[in-house]
């Protein structure tokens, strides 16, 4: 039998959706999902109340503790396998398994608590995967102009910034769209 490249076998595409604690990481892979997205998610206890600051965000009452898992199918050649990265330090180490082999990433922030989303940015500046900040725009939350955002995330000028709605499915695939666009530049100059 060879191996190799078959007609019939799509090309797999895998991205990270990363950011802090409640920044919307679960509701985004679920809206932009062809199928309903498997989850790894825990209601938060008192056991957690110290560890988990809900400052913010103070009606979330699960978390992950693992991953969110779904699928896009873009063409019946492309396939998009999106994983959600749990948002705490202390699930971290899941991370490096989960980022082998992915294409990029999305970063979501919360204005609300803008400094959760700093050790996603500088995980993947560390491991040099492209990457998007996609700002989540929380009802009620204060909004910012993309240039003041990317001021205070202190991001590289050629890193995509976009304002996002995580509940909307078409905001979640534009979002998809910027980091495709990103990492094909980011591909083409590191081949170039």
């Amino acid at each position: 039998m060879a191996y190799g490249h078959s007609d019939d076998v799509p090309t797999a595409i895998k991205i990270l959706i990363a950011g802090g604690f409640g920044a919307g990481k679960t509701t985004m892979v679920g809206a932009v999902s062809e199928t309903g997205p498997l989850r790894t998610e825990e209601v938060l206890t008192e056991a957690g109340a110290g560890v988990d600051s809900l400052t913010g965000v103070e009606t979330k009452s699960t978390t992950t503790v693992a991953l969110d898992f779904g699928r896009i199918t873009i063409s019946p050649q492309l396939v998009l396998y999106l994983f959600g990265t749990p948002g705490q330090d202390r699930f971290w180490f899941i991370w490096d398994e989960l980022a082998l082999g992915a294409t990029g990433a999305v970063v979501l922030a919360d204005t609300r608590r803008l400094a959760d989303c700093f050790p996603s940015i500088d995980y993947f500046e560390r491991r040099g995967t492209p990457f998007v900040v996609a700002v989540n725009c929380f009802d009620g939350a204060r909004q910012y102009e993309l240039d003041e955002l990317k001021l205070a995330l202190n991001l590289e000028s050629d890193v995509p910034i976009v304002l996002c709605d995580a509940r909307q499915r078409q905001s979640g695939k534009d979002v998809l769209i910027a980091l495709l666009q990103h990492a094909a530049r980011v591909g083409a100059a590191v081949t170039a």
